[in-house]
This record gives structure tokens, sequence and C-alpha cells, in this order.
């Protein structure tokens, strides 16, 4: 099947679409957007999230025929028109919250997402918007200074790259 989808702002298909494919998978290999990892394949780990019509969903769990004519936002539509870093993306940057960089996409949207709702979140607000998002490298402190920092930065009235 074909699949007709609007990906990062611009329109997409996909053809020869399984329709059992996730649209992680399609995503990654027949769209050309590998920003979001194949971890668990079982939406346990919260590296694939992207957004589904504005809602951060785990793409692995999504049939690709689901998204037909719909909007999707992956990790690199985070950035600036120019390509240039968002603000959560330069924020996890500085605070050197990227180590091995497998969860860091979805860790990036989910940021976003919260931001988004609430600009000045508590470190308890922090800690339950990424509690499905797992990082096999850190202790999380640098994670929480990034989303402090891209918290503060908003507020603060940065641009933010992601509009």
């Amino acid at each position: 099947m074909r699949v007709t989808f609007t990906a990062n702002g611009k329109p997409v298909e996909a053809d020869d679409v399984w329709a059992g494919e996730s649209l992680l998978y399609v995503l990654r290999e027949r769209v050309g957007l590998p920003g979001s990892k194949n971890a668990c394949e079982q939406g346990e780990c919260g590296s694939c999230t992207v957004y589904l019509d504005g809602v951060p969903v785990c793409s692995c769990l999504v049939a690709a025929g689901q998204v037909q004519g719909r909007e999707v936002r992956t990790v690199e539509g985070l950035a600036g028109e120019e390509g240039e870093l968002g603000l959560v993306q330069q924020a996890f940057v500085d605070a050197g919250a990227v180590q091995c960089g497998f969860c860091t996409p979805g860790l990036l949207v989910q940021t976003d997402a919260l931001l988004a709702d609430d600009p000045q979140p508590s470190d308890d607000d922090i800690r339950e918007a990424l509690s499905g998002n797992l990082c096999r490298c850190t202790g999380y402190e640098k994670i929480m200074d990034a989303v402090r920092l891209a918290s503060a930065r908003k507020c603060a009235g940065e641009r933010d790259g992601s509009a």
C-alpha cells in the first residue's frame, strides 16, 4: 500500500508499505528520517518517540497505515529552518546530556512536548514527563540539567528553533 502523510511540515509518501509495518520503520527506512531510534519495538523505552498530530507517541507501536493523511514531527523537525539546533536540542548539547545518543531523540521530543505544555516544570514534572524514556548511560542528572536549561532559555525568550 501507499501511505501519504506530512513529516516535519513536508508531504511524503511511502510505497510498498506492508500493513503491519510500524511508523518507525517507515520513517527510518522508507522516508529517510533516521533520527528516531529502534530499541525495544514494544513501546517501553521511548527512543522512537515522535509527535503524531501534536501528541507524543512511540512510533514503534503505530501501524504505518494509521498515519495516512496525518502530521508527524520527528526529532529532525525540532531543528530550525536553516538546520540549526532547536532550543531543546541545544540545551541537551550544552548540558552534556548526550552520551551514546540512543535515547536522545525520544528525550528531545518528550522534553519539547513538556515545555510546550509547561514552560517552567518542577523537577517532579520533568521526571514524570520523561518517565517513559529509558537511558542506560546516565544517572539522568545531566538530562534533568538539560531540561532545566531549556526551560530557563525558553522563559527568557530565547529563540526556539522547533517552531
